[in-house]
């Protein structure tokens, strides 16, 4: 007997300062863990910021000249800024899937499969997490997971300005290493249309329907 899975609601945010956005998803994650709401996929865009996980201390990120906010999430030092496609998916991963190495795969196999509808070859990284492009890092990836809901989550850079990444060594790599999408297929200027693509594959690899919020 199969248990039906609840709808996603999909939440489009628009450009967010990152500390705002951050406590509405501890909000929403103790929320879904109450079952006070079903599962929610937030999307945005946010202002400058670095934020480091527990693989790193701030000092990592010092002089960045940009916000730093120290964060629970798995992973090192990283860079959101506009032009990069954040997803964070607060769901409540159900009795077969409540193992955090199989989530971060299926994370990537969606940004794999949207960079495939742009004509774009996305591809993993033997030991690391993220998506690459060739030999270039085009999305990171970094969760965390209270009660089984899972919070945080990835970063695709779509016409990202990558010079932000220069002034530190993003998730621990040689800067030179980060790319975007736009410099390897033809992505429309906004995130409008990635976010669309980020809901199907998402739905299509966690066996989701969505339920947009109006």
């Amino acid at each position: 007997m199969t248990t039906e899975l609840p709808p996603l609601e999909v939440r489009r945010l628009g450009r967010t300062e990152y500390r705002a956005c951050h406590a509405e998803q501890l909000r929403l994650v103790e929320a879904r863990a109450a079952g006070e709401v079903g599962d929610i996929l937030l999307l945005t865009e946010h202002e400058p910021v670095v934020t480091v996980g527990r693989g790193a201390s701030v000092e990592a990120a010092s002089g960045v000249g940009v916000d730093v906010v120290e964060v629970e999430r798995g992973g090192e030092a990283t860079y959101h800024g506009p032009g990069q496609l954040v997803a964070y998916p607060i769901l409540l991963l159900e009795e077969g899937r409540r193992d955090l190495h199989r989530y971060l795969r299926d994370l990537e196999e969606v940004v794999i499969g949207v960079l495939d509808e742009f004509g774009i070859q996305g591809r993993r990284e033997a030991g690391l997490t993220g998506v690459w492009i060739g030999e270039q890092k085009v999305c990171s990836i970094g969760v965390a997971v209270r009660r089984w809901v899972t919070y945080h989550g990835l970063a695709l850079n779509l016409h990202t300005e990558l010079e932000p990444f220069h002034r530190f060594q993003p998730c621990g790599l040689d800067p030179r290493v980060m790319t975007r999408a736009a410099d390897h297929g033809d992505v429309p200027p906004t995130t409008v249309l990635a976010e669309v693509l980020l809901v199907k594959h998402l739905c299509r690899v966690f066996g989701r329907d969505p339920a947009v919020a109006s």
